[in-house]
């Protein structure tokens, strides 16, 4: 996810409407302000796609029937500003209202993750105290990469410890070279895990070697490690990660969570079969088709995907079909 600078002037008007609109009523799992939160991250995280009307503007109605829908399904929490929901694409004001609509919407036992990465230290500060008011429970934030030359593992761990020295709730890591290009290196996450205000990382590079020994090297630490797609959620699971962060979730939401299950009550045999049968979409909707594959499935399991914003495009018919083929080669439809 390539994240633009933001500067923070515009987001005042949007974030002191959204004060007097819904004044914190939905901060249920969050404590005061202040370092040390400690929350439990264990189970299945869907980072919402955004929908958007036929005229690409956010449509908050029909995110609202998404709501409705996952709210019957076990999921730990939600993830908002993700890869998936079009973060770079979206105005400051619609990030402000995106995670308002969505807290007002989740029940007060389900966190809600937010996404507050941009490439200053500046801006990532000031946009997650942001998302702290417009009730996110926990900041989801990715590496800074436009100069990524630049981006050490002692910049970033800079970058990172004035963010969560300044947040209001606590921070989640959040590596995804894919879109980034740069992974947050290993020594990085061991020395910013000892930090009290960072809970945990998000690591969608699918390395299970690295998934392990961040594990393993945290163990003393109150540090949880989330699987970043659902492709080796399983094997995340085996070495000791807490949970999942996966695209897929906003489609076979209750299959992910099922694997969860299974996992957790150690019935491996299970859990295979069905890990098995969630490789092939996975990678249909993520390194594929990418978001348009993903908001097309939706579409197919009843909820609302709609178009994406440009410049990303739709699927040509020969694509949807062969992203059908996908789903229905391996008994989701």
């Amino acid at each position: 996810m390539a994240l633009s600078t933001l500067l923070i002037p515009p987001l005042q008007p949007a974030l002191a409407a959204l004060r007097r609109a819904a004044p914190r009523q939905h901060r249920g799992l969050s404590t005061a302000p202040g370092l040390g939160h400690k929350l439990d991250l264990r189970g299945i995280f869907p980072p919402l796609a955004t929908p958007f009307s036929p005229t690409r503007e956010v449509d908050y109605a029909q995110l609202e029937g998404n709501l409705h829908r996952y709210a019957s399904i076990p999921f730990r929490g939600l993830v908002v500003l993700g890869s998936n929901g079009e973060y770079p694409y979206l105005a400051p004001r619609e990030r402000l209202e995106l995670v308002s609509c969505v807290r007002r919407a989740l029940p007060k036992d389900r966190l809600l993750l937010a996404g507050s990465g941009c490439e200053s230290t500046q801006a990532t500060t000031e946009l997650t105290a942001s998302m702290a008011e417009a009730g996110a429970d926990v900041a989801l934030v990715v590496t800074p990469c436009y100069y990524r030359g630049a981006m050490t593992s002692a910049a970033l761990v800079q970058h990172y410890t004035e963010v969560a020295n300044a947040s209001p709730i606590p921070v989640v890591l959040y590596s995804v070279p894919a879109n980034t290009g740069l992974e947050l290196p290993l020594e990085a996450v061991l020395s910013l895990a000892q930090h009290p205000n960072i809970i945990g990382i998000k690591d969608s590079g699918g390395d299970i070697t690295r998934i392990g020994l961040m594990v393993h090297k945290t163990q003393q630490e109150d540090f949880q490690v989330l699987a970043g797609s659902a492709g080796f959620l399983l094997a995340s699971y085996a070495l000791g990660a807490s949970g999942g962060v996966c695209a897929l979730a906003n489609v076979l939401g209750s299959q992910l969570c099922q694997l969860d299950r299974l996992c957790r009550e150690g019935r491996w045999q299970e859990a295979r079969s069905l890990q098995h049968r969630l490789i092939e979409p996975n990678a249909a909707v993520t390194r594929r088709f990418g978001i348009p594959g993903l908001k097309k499935a939706m579409e197919w399991f009843g909820y609302y995907g709609g178009p994406c914003r440009a410049p990303l495009a739709p699927l040509s018919p020969p694509q949807v079909e062969e992203l059908r083929g996908t789903f229905t080669g391996n008994g989701w439809l």
